[in-house]
Order: C-alpha cells, then sequence, then structure tokens
C-alpha cells in the first residue's frame, strides 16, 4: 500500500487532478441513476429498459455510438501504433464515418420497420428459430469472455501505466495475478455496472453524453497541451500550430517516414512482408477492400452498437444521430494519433540540428521503451494541472462506457432472445427487466472471474481480438447483409455460411500466411457470398414473389445494371493493375473485393425485380425506407468530402 501512495503522489498528478477524476466519477454515477429514477414511472417496462423507450435524440445516439466504441485500445493502441509507424491506422477510425452513413441510409431502417429488440431476433424472424438461437449464444459469449474481458484488461493496464502503479502480485484461485490491476478492473465494472444494470440504456445512452464531451475534449486538450509545450519550449512561432508544421514538415522531409501519410504502400527493402507496416494496413485495402466487411459487421450489426440507433425516437432521428457519429469519427484519429506522432518527434526527431529530447530534457520525467506508452508520456509530462485530470477522465470514459454499453446489450440478448422465448414465454414486463439486470450482475460476475485466465497470457490483447473478429464478420455480413436486403436468402445458406465463415477463415489463414489479415478476409468473403447465392437460389422453400409497383421494379433494374459496370470496371482495373509492380505495391488486388461486392449487390437487386420466387420470410422490398432528407443529404456530402480532401493531402 505504501508503495502505491508514493507512486500516486509521484506520478506528476497534482491532488487537483485527483479531484477532477473524482468529481467526474460521482458526477457520472449520479447522473446515471437520477436518469434511470426520472424515467415514466417506477415500474419500467422492457421497452424502457433494453430500448430508453425508443426516447434517444440524434444527438444521444450519436453520442452513445461513439462513446460504446472508443475504449482504451484507441487512446494506448492506436496512439502506439501511431508513434511506431504513422497515422495510417487512423483508416478504421475514417472509413467508420463512410460506413456509417451507409448504415444509416440502407440497414438501419430495415431493422426500426420490423420493430426489433436484437440481431439475433432479426435472424429468428428472417430464417428460424435455431439461426436465432446459435447468433444468440455465440454474441454472448463474445460480449462476456471476449469483449468486456478484454475492454476491462486493456482499460485497465493503461490506467496502471498512466498513474505508474507498482504491481502487487499474488496467487488467487492457482494463478498468479497482479492485484493492482485485479481491484482497477473491479472498480471499472463497478462504476459501469451501477448505473447500467439499474438504469438500462436510457442511463447509458443519456450519461454517454458527458462520457462523450469528456472523450473528445480530453483528447484534443492532450494533443493540444503537447503541442503548445514543444512549440514554446523550441521557441516556435504559432505555438500548437507552428509545432504542428514543424513535426508534419521535418517527418515528411525523411525519405522512408510514413508518419503522414494514410495510405501505406509495399517496403521492398523489407524482405519478410510481416515486419512490414503493409502487413496491418495493406495499401488501398482500406479504401476499397475487406475493411468495409469489418466496419459493416461492426457497426451494421454488433448488438451494442446498432441498439443506440434501434433505441431512438424515430427513424429519421436514428439516421441523423448515425450521422452525428460519423461527424465525430473524424475527430477520433486526431486525438489519438497526433499525439503519437508528437511522441514519435519528441523521441526521435531534431529542430535545428539539435535532438528535440535533449531540448526538453528537463520538462520530461520518463521515457518510451514501447510504442503504447506514447499517450501516458504525453499525458504525463505535457498537460496541466486539472487538465491532466481531465485527460485521465477521458481515458475512463472510454472504457466505462463502453463496459456499460456491453452490460446492457449482453442483458438484452439473453433476456429477449434465449429467457422470453425458450423459457418463460409469458414473462410480465417487470419479470424482464428483473431478468436483464440479473443477467447484467451475472455477466459482470463471470468476466471478472475470467478476465485473467483469458486475457492474463495475451500480450497483445487487441491483436487477439481484431484477429478473432476478422473469423467472424465476413460470414455476418453475408448472412445479416443478404437476408436484410435480398428476397430469396434461405435459412440453409444461412447454417452453412455460419459453418462457412469458420472453416474457410482458418483454411486461408493457413494456406495464406504471408498474404495481410484484410486481404484474406476479403478472400473469405468472396467465397461465402458465392456459396450463400448458389443454395439459396436451388432452395425449395420458396413463395410467389409480392407483386411490386412497376416504380420500384425500375429503380432496381437501373441500380442492378449501374452496380454490374462498375463491379467489371473495378475487375479490369484490377488485372490491369496487377501488371504494374508499382499498383502492387499499394496492393491493388484489393479492388477485386470491391467487384465482387458490387456483384452480389447487382444480383441481388436484379433479382428482387425479376425472380418470381421468394424466400418464405423474406423482408417486403419497401424502397421508401431508404429515402433521406435535406439535412441528411447534405450533412453526408460534408463528410465524405472531407475524407476525400483527408485522402488527398495525406496520402
Amino acid at each position: 500500500m505504501n508503495a502505491i501512495l508514493e507512486a500516486l503522489s509521484n506520478n506528476g498528478f497534482a491532488l487537483a487532478d485527483y479531484l477532477v477524476f473524482g468529481l467526474y466519477l460521482v458526477i457520472l454515477v449520479g447522473m446515471g441513476i437520477y436518469l434511470s429514477r426520472s424515467q415514466k414511472g417506477e415500474e419500467k417496462s422492457s421497452t424502457d429498459y433494453f430500448l430508453a423507450g425508443n426516447t434517444l435524440t440524434w444527438w444521444a445516439v450519436g453520442a452513445s455510438l461513439i462513446a460504446a466504441n472508443i475504449s482504451a485500445e484507441q487512446f494506448i493502441g492506436m496512439s502506439g501504433s501511431a508513434y511506431r509507424s504513422g497515422i495510417a491506422m487512423a483508416a478504421y477510425e475514417l472509413m467508420a464515418a463512410a460506413t456509417l452513413i451507409l448504415v444509416a441510409k440502407f440497414l438501419l431502417p430495415v431493422m426500426i420497420e420490423r420493430k426489433i429488440f436484437t440481431i439475433p431476433q432479426f435472424l429468428r424472424e428472417r430464417y428460424n428459430w435455431g439461426v436465432g438461437l446459435a447468433f444468440s449464444l455465440f454474441w454472448l459469449f463474445l460480449y462476456v469472455f471476449i469483449n468486456l474481458t478484454s475492454v476491462a484488461w486493456l482499460g485497465a493496464l493503461a490506467i496502471k501505466m498512466i498513474l505508474g502503479l507498482p504491481s502487487v502480485t499474488g496467487v488467487l484461485l492457482g494463478i498468479q495475478v497482479d492485484f493492482t490491476l485485479l481491484t482497477i478492473i473491479l472498480i471499472l465494472f463497478l462504476v459501469a455496472g451501477t448505473y447500467s444494470i439499474y438504469g438500462g440504456l436510457a442511463s447509458v445512452a443519456w450519461t454517454d453524453v458527458m462520457q462523450v464531451t469528456f472523450l473528445v475534449g480530453g483528447g484534443l486538450i492532450t494533443a493540444i497541451a503537447a503541442l503548445t509545450t514543444i512549440g514554446d519550449a523550441l521557441h516556435i512561432d504559432g505555438r500548437a500550430f507552428g509545432a504542428f508544421s514543424e513535426i508534419y514538415s521535418h517527418l515528411n522531409s525523411i525519405e522512408g517516414d510514413h508518419h503522414f501519410h494514410l495510405i501505406v504502400s509495399r517496403n521492398p527493402d523489407i524482405p519478410n512482408i510481416m515486419d512490414d507496416p503493409y502487413f496491418d494496413i495493406p495499401g488501398i485495402v482500406v479504401i476499397v477492400g475487406a475493411l468495409w466487411i469489418s466496419h459493416i459487421g461492426y457497426w451494421g450489426f454488433n448488438q451494442y452498437i446498432i441498439q443506440k440507433g434501434l433505441a431512438a425516437k424515430s427513424l429519421n432521428e436514428a439516421k441523423k444521430g448515425m450521422l452525428f457519429a460519423a461527424a465525430l469519427k473524424l475527430l477520433i484519429p486526431f486525438i489519438v494519433c497526433i499525439p503519437g506522432v508528437c511522441a514519435f518527434y519528441i523521441m526521435n526527431g531534431t529542430y535545428n540540428g539539435v535532438p528535440v529530447y535533449d531540448q526538453l530534457s528537463e520538462l520530461l520525467s520518463g521515457t518510451i521503451t514501447r510504442s503504447d506508452d506514447a499517450y501516458p508520456f504525453l499525458i504525463r509530462n505535457f498537460t496541466p494541472v486539472v487538465v491532466k485530470g481531465l485527460s485521465f477522465a477521458a481515458l475512463a470514459a472510454a472504457v466505462i462506457s463502453s463496459l456499460a454499453s456491453m452490460f446492457n446489450s449482453t442483458s438484452t440478448i439473453f433476456t429477449m432472445d434465449i429467457y422470453k422465448q425458450l423459457i418463460n414465454k409469458n414473462a410480465s414486463e417487470h419479470k424482464l427487466v428483473k431478468v436483464g439486470r440479473i443477467t447484467s450482475i451475472c455477466a459482470l460476475l463471470l468476466a471478472l472471474i475470467a478476465v485473467y485466465p483469458i486475457m492474463g497470457g495475451a500480450d497483445q490483447a487487441f491483436q487477439v481480438i481484431q484477429e478473432y473478429s476478422g473469423f467472424v464478420f465476413p460470414g455476418v455480413v453475408v448472412i445479416f447483409g443478404l437476408g436484410l436486403l435480398w428476397k430469396r436468402a434461405s435459412s440453409t445458406a444461412a447454417v452453412v455460411t455460419a459453418v462457412g465463415t469458420f472453416v474457410f477463415s482458418i483454411l486461408f489463414k493457413f494456406l495464406l500466411p504471408d498474404v495481410p489479415f484484410l486481404l484474406r478476409m476479403g478472400y473469405v468473403f468472396a467465397c461465402l457470398a458465392a456459396m450463400f447465392i448458389g443454395i439459396s437460389l436451388v432452395a425449395r422453400r420458396t413463395v410467389p414473389a409480392e407483386p411490386q409497383d412497376e416504380k420500384s421494379v425500375r429503380t432496381q433494374l437501373i441500380w442492378s445494371r449501374i452496380l454490374f459496370v462498375g463491379a467489371l470496371l473495378s475487375a479490369a482495373f484490377g488485372i490491369i493493375g496487377l501488371q504494374f509492380d508499382g499498383l502492387r505495391r499499394y496492393g491493388v488486388e484489393a479492388v477485386f473485393f470491391l467487384a465482387t461486392m458490387l456483384l452480389v449487390l447487382s444480383i441481388c437487386l436484379h433479382s428482387n425485380a425479376k425472380n418470381k420466387k421468394q424466400d418464405m420470410q423474406a423482408v417486403p422490398i419497401d424502397l421508401s425506407l431508404f429515402h433521406t432528407d435535406r439535412v441528411f443529404n447534405i450533412g453526408a456530402t460534408a463528410i465524405i468530402a472531407a475524407l476525400v480532401a483527408l485522402y488527398i493531402f495525406l496520402w
């Protein structure tokens, strides 16, 4: 205990910083409990508890989406990646903005129209109860044993690192554990669980508005504070802006440096591709390749994400909320990547021929021994009193909000998809809410017990999660996407594809170990899509297709032709591009994924318009659902224009 107290007093944090952080926790829990009590009546219905009574406004939807998504892996992991190899990892955040627009326009409207509580519920209604149950069990396992444990583990590691806390080790249940780390995990679980378990999604979503304020504000303040300190210490005109300009110019003047490049090409001077940053972010795959699979699977068909959109007060509010989240996504790379680049410049750059670190040495405490130390290093050394507390609160906000969303979504899936469907079909609203709360408590306890056995031996937990998710998302996108958009999608195809996503992913991993993961995922998607369409076309569980008006048929056929031409042009470009070494270094084969995706959509639209048969449980085609108003269209255009400008400027 004395060692911990000494660390807390010598880590650069002042009493005011601890008070700011403590005040944040008190306000967070108090607000969550107050908001849950202020809902209509004392007796909550299942809609009140699991979907916030469908009361969320667009800004609450958008803020809650970002708060649920951003966690320690962004602040620590992505900042560390930016320190090591530059801002290319920001592509995950930037392309998510484009994905959110697509989800808002084409996927979410169908889900809201069908009034679903959960993603497995949609599968049950679209295919059969077996497919729905299988995915319910899968997501429960994923949330409890992968998502909750990993977010808590990475968050606790980050907090321990920033505070400079020593390890207090011992044996618990036969496992060697770090009790300092375990205590932080317990505190994170208790804070997130205190308001989310009692208040449900309403407490989670409305407190997320405050959380996102801390998250974005604290992140921006950290970046600006670091740049300002560098500018002042090096006597650079313009302070923060001048320092940024100097860092940008200096790193771009170094031949082979990619710190300010969003697209990473294959470096022939690195013989082993696995040592090349290209292996993690292979060229144009982030724009036209299988990164779209991860994003559509995550933002479109992930319960703890899409649940925020399902809880909106109207479809229009849900669409605007998604658009607001897309706009916030454009800020995240600057919040988490620029600090990492600043840290690299401090440790490796020169100014007027003198190492920057030597010029700042009197201001610095400690050093950076590994990439993930970058963000904690900046907080400790470059944020002033009170601001340091705000920055620390931003990191905690990111972790706590993600945990709270996962608790709520876990309880939603178990209560509505398993308990109500298989155990007690006539359960009262009061009983459903009670079961939801008990489920959240059980999830908390299970994750707390499992966190060390699962995450304790993982050297790079974030990479393990990405690999695991990448095995699943190709099948998820095919099953959910075609189930929503194609009338012939069959339950048999869904079952075979669910198994096939693991079989093909494992097969390609062993057959193509030197191929970047995001490219392999595209190959798996192509195989699964072909298999799904083939099985569905020969399925016998069909009925005569519902009649459509002439305008709907004509619109679908027009777009089918446009997409087919786009697929042909993409494939032709890929074939030609493979003949040029320069284009191959940028991963031009990623274009074949784009061709596959466009071809699949073209086939679905043509089939919907012309096929005289449809699956027995097909989703009705209503093109009016995809209509968006002028505000949405202007906002979406502005976001896409900003993305194009960023990629042109930082290519």
